[in-house]
This record gives structure tokens, C-alpha cells and sequence, in this order.
């Protein structure tokens, strides 16, 4: 990997959109802020939609698009439900191919009809999981559930079925095949970073040598390290992660700042590494997990754009400045034509309390009022007022009701619960 340098600021979204601060004790409407006028995108005029690339772009590349858009709708919601983990997605490996190979992300056609594949249940299926996490060297010990004890394999054995359409079986020496010579690149917590675990492990199921496959510095699998690359040698392709959990870059300490802020948040400029994803083939994103006072304000944390501190900011209205540079970088940066991008919606938790969750043993009947986010209705509107399109992985509803694909007990950490 080469090394980071320092990126420049993309705030010409992030500054229009300055006026959304709010009072300073609002940060415990994180989850419950309405979404009206104080988020409006700069452009929210503008309801047509993000273009989209030619037909023949997309014949030639929505099998594998499909891929992964079911890797990041299923691997999400129990990668970190609460903190759910990898083991408990299965269905990762599901391949989406629709009329022609040449249909939008989010939609199939059966019939005449088109199909939401986000809209659906779960259901039994003997035949998962497709893959043992036990036997995947590049699972992380503490998301290995029945390998740390768990003592039944039924929430394993669920697939997401989508109401309107079929999703055929993953064939993964086909996507291996179309895989050959990409760069698929995975930017954000550790929400991508087990997903990232999961397509490797599914991927190496086609392969009768495992040992050409493996991580390109030589480390082992952990959430400190800032860069993992995964390289396929036999089929030239690379599957990387990199940790960004806010996706914009931490600020230094002011020496004039109040005794309570400890470091910052520069909403207006993109992480530091952004330049290491720009020529990806696939760029897949997420944040959200760590948009909370935990792990923002009450350790001193507070939000600054330009050389301004907004100490009154809310975390909603931070985390759309923070959209808004995003987007502003993929625009000024990403190449359409070769890099397809990729954006996870925000997955609800399951915690109990700060210590535990409630797991249990079958997914739960209904949401329970889990499947709205406001994080994850500001990325749709965002995504919407692009002009680079972007397909979105909307799996908050879908991961509301993964109850039971919390790691719980069965992690190496076992005071995380």
C-alpha cells in the first residue's frame, strides 16, 4: 500500500449547508430528529435522479453489481445488527441477474413487473450457510459464533427472499470468473469490514487452492489495522478494506477551544487515504455506526468546518455536511465509466442496554420500529442529487428484523455481550 498523503477539501457541498446547525443540547435526538428543510441538500430542488451509464456498460458489468448488491444488503444487517457478526450471513452470496443483464440495481423485472429486491422475508433454507466460517482463514476469531460456542446452527439457515423476485443460487466460478483483473474496494467501519471478511470467504469456496489467496502485507485480520488487501492470485483481483469510520477526516485540537473538546471532526474534508479508493473497479461505502454521543461528544469530540468549531452542531445535521463531502468527492473524483459506487443505508441495533443484546434464537416477527432511520433517509436523498449515480444498498429494514445475528456470547470478547 502506498503511503497516505493528505487529501483537499471537498466542501462545496458541506459549506452550503452550514445553516443546519442546532442547539447544543441536541445530540440526544440523534435517532429521532425529523428530516425536513434544516437537512435539504443543496440541490434538493433537483428530484430527477442520478443518470445512469449506457446499456452496454451495464450488460457488461450488473451480474457482478448484482453480487455485491447482495452482499452488502445481506451481509449487513448481521454484521453489526448491534454488533452482529459475519458467520450469521449466509445469504451473502446470492447473485441477482435480471432481463438482459442490463436492469438498475435495486429492481428485476418478472413479467412486466419491476421488483424491489429489499422488499421481502426471510425464510428457511436448509440448504445454508454457504461457507464455514470455521474453515476461512480470513474470519476474525471473535465473529466465528459456533466455533466460540454457540450452540445451534438456526440462524444460519435463513435466506432473504425478495417478494416479487427470484434470486438465483451464487455460482461463485462464474463470479470468479468476472471478478478476473478488478479492484473491489470496501471503505468504512467495521460494518464494511465484515462484509469485506464475507465475500473473501465465499469467494474461496471455488478454489482448490486456498493458498493463493491472501492478505498482500502479510498481516492478520483485525479491526486496528487501517488498510487489509486481499488478493485472489489465480484470478488477478484484489478485495480491499479500509477502515474510515466517519468517511471525513479527524481535526487536531485548537489551542483556543473550550476544556471540553478533546479533538474534532473536519465535516468539509474527505479522510485522508481518500486517494487510495478513487481507481477502484468498485467502491462499496458505509458509515454510520459511530454517529453517536458515545463515540462523539462524551469523549470530547466535536464537530468543525473549515477553521470553524460548531460546538452547537447536532449529529444529524453533521453526518449530512459529512454525506454532502462525500458526494462532492465522488463527483470531482470518481470516473463513471470504470468505477461503480456502491452506498450501505445504516443498519438498526438490537442492543439492550450498553453491555448487551437481546438475542434470540429465530429472527424476530416484525421490526419493531427499527426499520426507519434518519441517517439512512439523509443518504437517499443525498444519493438522489448526485450526478454520478450510485446505487444504494437499502438493508435498514431487512437488518430490523436479525435479531438473532447478534455475536452475543459467542465472541472472543466475551464483557461485549
Amino acid at each position: 500500500m502506498s503511503n497516505f498523503t493528505k487529501s483537499s477539501s471537498f466542501n462545496r457541498r458541506a459549506l452550503s449547508s452550514l445553516a443546519i446547525e442546532s442547539p447544543r443540547n441536541s445530540s440526544s435526538s440523534v435517532f429521532t430528529s425529523p428530516i425536513g428543510s434544516a437537512f435539504a441538500s443543496p440541490r434538493s430542488q433537483n428530484f430527477g435522479g442520478s443518470p445512469r451509464p449506457s446499456t452496454n456498460r451495464l450488460k457488461e458489468i450488473s451480474y457482478l453489481f448484482q453480487v455485491l448488491i447482495i452482499a452488502g444488503t445481506i451481509v449487513s444487517f448481521l454484521v453489526i445488527i448491534a454488533g452482529g457478526y459475519l458467520y450469521v450471513v449466509p445469504s451473502l452470496g446470492q447473485t441477482f441477474l435480471g432481463y438482459n443483464g442490463a436492469l438498475e440495481f435495486n429492481s428485476s423485472v418478472v413479467g412486466d413487473r419491476e421488483c424491489d429486491i429489499f422488499d421481502g422475508n426471510w425464510v428457511v433454507d436448509d440448504n445454508y450457510p454457504l461457507y464455514n466460517a470455521s474453515e476461512c482463514p480470513f474470519v476474525e476469531k471473535g465473529f466465528n459464533c459456533l466455533g466460540n460456542g454457540r450452540g445451534h446452527d438456526e440462524y444460519l439457515k435463513w435466506r432473504w427472499k425478495p417478494k416479487h423476485c427470484t434470486v438465483p443460487r451464487f455460482e461463485v466460478r462464474d463470479v470468479l470468473e468476472r471478478l478476473r483483473g478488478k479492484r473491489i474496494v470496501f471503505v468504512g467501519d467495521s460494518m464494511s469490514r465484515t462484509q469485506w471478511e464475507s465475500l473473501i470467504c465465499m469467494l474461496m469456496t471455488g478454489l482448490e487452492d486456498k493458498r493463493s489467496v491472501y492478505e498482500v502485507n502479510g498481516n492478520n485480520i483485525t479491526k486496528r489495522i487501517r488498510f487489509l488487501g486481499v488478493r485472489f492470485s489465480s484470478y488477478n483481483f484484489t478485495v480491499e478494506f479500509y477502515r474510515s469510520v466517519f468517511l471525513v477526516q479527524p481535526g487536531r485540537l485548537r489551542w483556543h477551544a473550550p476544556k471540553r473538546v478533546k479533538s474534532t471532526l473536519k465535516l468539509d474534508v474527505l479522510d485522508v487515504i481518500n486517494h487510495e479508493w478513487s481507481s477502484a473497479d468498485f467502491l462499496i461505502f458505509n458509515t454510520g455506526q459511530w454517529w453517536v454521543p458515545g463515540k462523539l461528544f462524551e469523549t470530547g469530540c466535536y464537530f468543525q468546518v473549515g477553521n470553524s468549531l460548531r460546538l452547537g452542531m447536532s449529529i444529524p445535521a453533521a453526518y449530512r455536511v459529512a454525506l454532502e463531502t462525500w458526494a462532492s468527492w465522488i463527483e470531482s473524483t470518481v470516473d463513471p465509466n470504470k468505477t461503480r459506487v456502491l452506498f450501505r443505508t445504516f443498519e438498526p441495533s438490537h442492543w439492550s442496554d450498553h453491555r448487551s443484546c437481546n438475542v434470540t434464537k429465530f429472527p424476530a416477527p416484525d421490526t419493531e420500529g427499527r426499520d426507519k432511520s434518519i441517517f439512512s433517509e439523509m443518504i437517499k436523498e443525498v444519493v438522489k442529487n448526485m450526478t454520478i449515480p450510485v446505487s444504494i444498498l437499502d438493508v435498514t429494514s431487512m437488518s430490523a428484523f436479525r435479531s438473532d445475528g447478534h455475536v452475543g456470547l459467542w465472541s472472543d470478547n466475551p464483557l461485549v455481550q
